[in-house]
C-alpha cells in the first residue's frame, strides 16, 4: 500500500490496523537537539484516547507510546524517530457477522474492489483507529514549532444541527468538558443530543476549527505546494472529513472584495531583514495569501461525517453482490467527530513543520 507517508523535509510514515498487534510511525527530519520525551506525546494521545466518556467508544486502550530511536538523553539526534503503539484491546469477534457484507458510507467496499483483499476488523487500515500515529507524530512536530513560538489549538463547534455561541468562545473550556468545546452553554445541548442518538443506534457528523498562533509570514510555496493546500490535504486526509474551510472559507463565495479584503496599517516594526511589519484588520482568508503565511493566526475548519458502524438496519451487498441488509455491532463512537479535534491540531503541526524546515532551507540556515 502506498500512500501512507506525508511531508516533505518533516515526512511521517505510518503503519498497522484498527485490530493488529501494534501501530507505528517513523518521523524523519526532525532536526537535532529538540527536547523529546514521551511524555510529551502522551498528553495528546491522552486527549484522542478512545473509552474516555460516554459519548465515545468504549474500547479501551491505553495508547501508551514509546519511543523506539531517534532521541538519546532527552533530545533528537537528527535520526529517524520511531514510535509505537501497541493494541491491548481488540474484540475482532465483533466484526465477525459483517465479514461478506459492506458498511454503508465505510471504505468496506472500495478497499475490496482495489485489493482484492479486504481486513473486516474494525475497519482494518481505514479505521480511525490508525490517526493516534498521526497525534504521537504531530506531538514530535509541535515540539519543533514551540521553539519558534507557534501555538496549535482546536475546538469542537457544533454536533449535527446544534453549535456553539461564537460570543462565548473560552479556550480555557476546552479542556473542561468531554466534547473539546469552547461554550460551556453548549455542553448541556451536545450531552442531550448524543444520548437521543446513542438511544437510537445512529450516529452524527460535528464541525470543528483549528487556530495556529505565532506563525511567521511566507511560510509555504507558491502554486502547487501552497500552504493552504497541503492544509487542506492533511485535513481531508483525516478518516471521515467531508469538508475543509481555510478562513471564511465557502462563505467567500457569497463576499464582496471591499468585505473580504483584509485592510493592513503599518505595525510599526519590521523582521530581521528589514522589511516593514503589517497589522491587518480582519483574517477573512485564514491567515493564507498566495499560497504563503501572512503572520496573522491560521484557521482552518473541518466538516466531519456522521460514523459508518451504526445500529440501524442499511440495504447494502455481500461480496458475491446478494443484496443484503448490514447491522453493525461493538463498540463505536456515535459521533467520530468529537476525538478529531486532536488529530486535526496534530494534522496541522505535521504541515507547519514541515514548512518551518523548508523555509530555513531557503533561508539558507
Amino acid at each position: 500500500m502506498s500512500g501512507s507517508g506525508f511531508g516533505t523535509l518533516f515526512r511521517v510514515s505510518t503503519f498497522g490496523e484498527s485490530h493488529g498487534p501494534a501501530l507505528g510511525a517513523v518521523v524523519e527530519g526532525c532536526p537535532s537537539g529538540v527536547s523529546l520525551t514521551e511524555a510529551d506525546l502522551q498528553s495528546d494521545l491522552d486527549r484522542r484516547r478512545p473509552g474516555q466518556s460516554r459519548f465515545t467508544t468504549q474500547r479501551r486502550e491505553a495508547d501508551q507510546v514509546r519511543i523506539l530511536s531517534g532521541v538519546f538523553e532527552g533530545v533528537t539526534t537528527g535520526t529517524p524517530i520511531g514510535l509505537l503503539i501497541e493494541n491491548t484491546d481488540q474484540r475482532s469477534r465483533d466484526y465477525s457477522k459483517i465479514k461478506d457484507l459492506f458498511r454503508p458510507g465505510h471504505a468496506d467496499y472500495p478497499y475490496w474492489k482495489k485489493y482484492g483483499v479486504r481486513d473486516y476488523r474494525g475497519g482494518g487500515r481505514a479505521s480511525a483507529r490508525e490517526t493516534a500515529m498521526r497525534v504521537a507524530a504531530g506531538g514530535v512536530a509541535r515540539k519543533l514549532l514551540s521553539q519558534s513560538g507557534v501555538m496549535i489549538r482546536g475546538a469542537l463547534t457544533g454536533i449535527g444541527p446544534e453549535f456553539i455561541d461564537r460570543d462565548q468562545w473560552d479556550w480555557a473550556q476546552v479542556a473542561e468538558n468531554p466534547f473539546f468545546t469552547p461554550d460551556a452553554g453548549a455542553v448541556a445541548r451536545f450531552a442531550a443530543l448524543m444520548e437521543e442518538i446513542g438511544t437510537a443506534g445512529d450516529s452524527i457528523g460535528a464541525t470543528l476549527e483549528v487556530v495556529a498562533s505565532g506563525v511567521p509570514a511566507g511560510l509555504g510555496e507558491p502554486i502547487f505546494d501552497r500552504l493552504d493546500a497541503d492544509l487542506a490535504k492533511a485535513m481531508m486526509s483525516i478518516n471521515a472529513v467531508k469538508g475543509v474551510e481555510i478562513g471564511d472559507g465557502m462563505a467567500s463565495g457569497t463576499m464582496r472584495g471591499s468585505a473580504m479584503a483584509d485592510e493592513m496599517i503599518p505595525a510599526g516594526t519590521q523582521d530581521a531583514a528589514g522589511r516593514a511589519d503589517a497589522e491587518f484588520l480582519s483574517n477573512h482568508a485564514g491567515g493564507v495569501l498566495g499560497g504563503l503565511s501572512t503572520g496573522q493566526e491560521i484557521l482552518v475548519r473541518m466538516a466531519v461525517k456522521p460514523t459508518s458502524s451504526i445500529r440501524i438496519p442499511r440495504r447494502t451487498i455481500d461480496r458475491h453482490g446478494a443484496p443484503a441488509e448490514v447491522v453493525t455491532h461493538g463498540r463505536h463512537d456515535p459521533c467520530v467527530g468529537i476525538r478529531a479535534v486532536p488529530i486535526a491540531e496534530g494534522m496541522m503541526a505535521l504541515v507547519l513543520a514541515d514548512h518551518l524546515l523548508m523555509q530555513r532551507r531557503f533561508d539558507g540556515r
